[in-house]
């Protein structure tokens, strides 16, 4: 099977149950950074401005949520009731995603990749 080269094909490959959590992760992504391009980087959805903001992808029994380490460090109480890693968040299938923090993380992550290239231009 082809891999998909754009997020709603990559959406489109799962059952409509998981599809519909990744379109609302999608949504809220896109709502948070509107600016941001989408993309498909190491088999992943994940969308970018300035550097990739965050991954995201389905699994057998979650949706993991890769918005890089400071994104995870910096939210790190918020997601007490996740299973995390040092870049990933587990969002278990039956839960629905947390649409308002997922927003935050990419708010925090859009102002986190300004800074790095305010910082570079010195």
């Amino acid at each position: 099977m082809k891999k998909p080269d754009n997020i709603a094909g990559y959406i489109a490959t799962f059952p409509a149950e998981v599809q519909k959590l990744l379109q609302q992760i999608r949504t809220a992504i896109q709502e948070a950074a509107p600016d941001a391009a989408e993309v498909i980087s190491y088999g992943m959805p994940a969308f970018k401005l300035n550097g990739i903001l965050i991954y995201f992808a389905a699994h057998t029994n979650h949706i993991g949520l890769y918005p890089t380490g400071s994104g995870i460090a910096h939210f790190k109480n918020e997601f007490s009731r996740y299973k995390i890693s040092k870049g990933t968040v587990q969002i278990p299938l039956h839960q629905p995603p947390p649409l308002e923090l997922i927003t935050k993380i990419v708010q925090f992550r859009v102002a986190e990749n300004l800074q790095k290239v305010k910082n570079k231009k010195g």
